[in-house]
């Protein structure tokens, strides 16, 4: 227990340094892209920066894998300790940007969340509220590993909840996309980002995505008692 105690506290502080690394990128982007504030409609960027921008992404999501790798034993710990990482980087990503430049003003503040395979955009409530479930359900399965066994009807629903949670974030862009006729391939996303505002986050959407958590969740705890 006091081994994955320790192993708990590194991961934190590897999050933690990566959620001041990504603020300041975005504070660099920011600065130049936005000088009089970040905003919608988002700056067009040309096809060699965007790719490098989506490159940059995707190696965050490898960094944080190969950390889990790195400090699991086991394949659940792997995981957990992925979900675990890729949490408490994104809450700390918007704890040093409030502290670096006072945004987000408000927790409903929309902001643009990833690139891949096109724009996420949504509150920042929404990708918080994502994070702390994240957080709950990595330390149940690490801490109770023992008791616990995920089956393949809780891995599906994991996986459909996910997918369910993604599409809320990709679905106003989707559906800008539909309404231009604008291919979904990455020079046109990429250019037609200029004009695209979100109009309205889906919020059901994305609570049937985090009640399938919770449905999971609760399951997990019945079948440790």
């Amino acid at each position: 227990m006091k081994s994955l105690r320790n192993t708990f506290l590194l991961l934190i502080a590897f999050s933690i340094a990566m959620g001041y690394l990504e603020s300041a990128v975005v504070v660099y982007l920011r600065t130049i892209y936005y000088p009089t504030g970040f905003h919608f409609p988002l700056v067009a960027l040309d096809t060699p920066t965007g790719i490098i921008e989506i490159i940059r992404e995707a190696a965050t999501i490898i960094m944080l894998t190969m950390i889990a790798f790195i400090a699991a034993k086991t394949k659940t710990q792997r995981f957990a300790y992925f979900i675990f990482c890729f949490a408490v980087w994104d809450i700390f990503y918007y704890v040093f940007l409030k502290i670096e430049t006072g945004w987000p003003a408000s927790i409903f503040d929309y902001d643009i969340l990833f690139l891949i395979p096109v724009p996420w955009t949504g509150p920042v409530l929404a990708p918080c509220l994502v994070s702390l479930t994240m957080i709950l359900f990595s330390l149940l399965l690490v801490f109770h590993e023992d008791k616990i066994v995920l089956r393949l009807k809780e891995r599906i629903s994991i996986f459909a909840g996910s997918l369910i949670i993604v599409f809320s974030f990709c679905y106003d862009f989707i559906q800008y996309a539909i309404s231009n006729k604008i291919a979904l391939n990455r020079n046109s996303i990429l250019s037609s980002m200029g004009n695209f505002v979100p109009q309205n986050f889906h919020w059901w959407i994305f609570v049937l995505g985090e009640m399938i958590f919770l449905f999971v969740f609760g399951r997990m705890l019945r079948s440790k008692q």
